[in-house]
């Protein structure tokens, strides 16, 4: 049985292997031993019952196999923007139109802007190639949301999630290529990478101060505006099952989605429910396959396991091994939602 829990120091090994392994272009993972070590450090202090400040977490969740050993994160940025100013792209429209020569244009244009300061974020979300099986990906997925619905005081309303853009196994974007050649001189694995150990001054002293018209640019780029990186794929359309949308916004490098949705319509979050358990071997064998999460921040734990629903004593019911697995005891609290696919 797979186990999600919070990171721990004694990770740090693992997710440096995660960081290796996920490449360019997955900005939330550097490849460096203090931002890394800095990383596992914040998210045991969100975890922390001392946290006071709620809305201010950054949460990192890691997947243990039935050995124990560390094959997938995921994690939770409760506030953007807020100590580092959070930079998108919106993709908007000018319309170019004259009735006297009966000329009506409309063209699309890219402008700098921190329209998602203070929402909270999904984000970091990676699976090892060994472990992308199953309901793995998903589980690993969803987890988050159940999380926020259950401590919704520490989220903010709107979830955002940024989307890994097109670059190629060279780390090379078409979209930042174009940037590059007029205002930055640098190539896009070394933008990725100053932005992912904090260093993000030079996109304000960098970055063109007026909007671009999207026609400009490189037919290259143009076409990779908004899409999203083969291995992304699977993620973005989850997400989309979940309620997440497009409202027009792009990462700056290398112009992949941004998707949004609030908390309360998120489908797993929504469809969610919060019962007391009885833990009855017989019984839980019977039940359908559901991502269970026990309501403890600190000691947080998640499995996706068989549970029944007794409609008289509206608790419920689960094995042995999946109350062991989220250190929870007879008539403790459970969140939990379905393991399906949404049509």
């Amino acid at each position: 049985m797979n186990i999600i829990r919070p990171i721990s120091e004694a990770d740090y090994s693992a997710l440096y292997e995660i960081a290796n392994e996920s490449g360019v272009g997955f900005t939330s993972l550097p490849v460096n031993k203090k931002l890394l070590e800095n990383k596992i450090s914040n998210a045991v202090s969100s975890f922390s019952p001392s946290n006071t400040e709620l809305k201010q977490g950054s949460y990192l969740f890691v997947m243990e196999d039935e050995k124990g050993n560390v094959v997938g994160t995921s994690g939770i940025e409760s506030s953007v923007g807020i100590e580092d100013a959070f930079y998108h792209y919106h993709v908007g429209k000018v319309v170019h139109a004259s009735r006297e020569l009966k000329v009506h244009n409309t063209v699309e244009l890219l402008t700098l802007c921190n329209d998602y300061t203070g929402v909270s974020e999904i984000c970091t979300l990676f699976l090892k190639e060994s472990a992308r099986s199953g309901i793995n990906g998903r589980f690993l997925s969803k987890v988050r949301f159940l999380f926020m619905m259950e401590h919704n005081q520490r989220f903010s309303e709107t979830i955002i999630a940024e989307m890994r853009g097109v670059s190629d196994e060279q780390g090379r974007s078409p979209f930042w290529e174009w940037l590059d050649e007029h205002f930055f001189s640098m190539d896009f694995p070394t933008a990725d990478h100053l932005t992912g150990i904090g260093n993000k001054v030079f996109i304000a002293e960098l970055m063109p101060k007026y909007p671009i018209y999207v026609n400009l640019l490189s037919k290259d780029a143009q076409k990779v505006i908004g899409k999203v990186h083969e291995k992304t794929k699977p993620a973005l359309r989850l997400l989309e099952q979940e309620g997440f949308v497009n409202r027009g916004y792009i990462d700056i490098f290398d112009a992949g989605p941004t998707v949004e949705a609030n908390l309360c319509n998120i489908r797993t979050a929504q469809q969610s429910q919060r019962l007391p358990v009885t833990i009855n071997d017989d019984a839980a064998s019977e039940g359908n396959l559901f991502f269970i999460i026990n309501t403890s921040v600190e000691h947080f734990r998640a499995v996706a396991a068989a549970l029944s629903i007794c409609k008289k004593t509206q608790h419920a019911i689960i094995s042995n091994e999946t109350a062991a697995a989220l250190n929870i005891q007879n008539g403790d609290i459970v969140r939990f939602s379905a393991a399906v696919r949404f049509d």
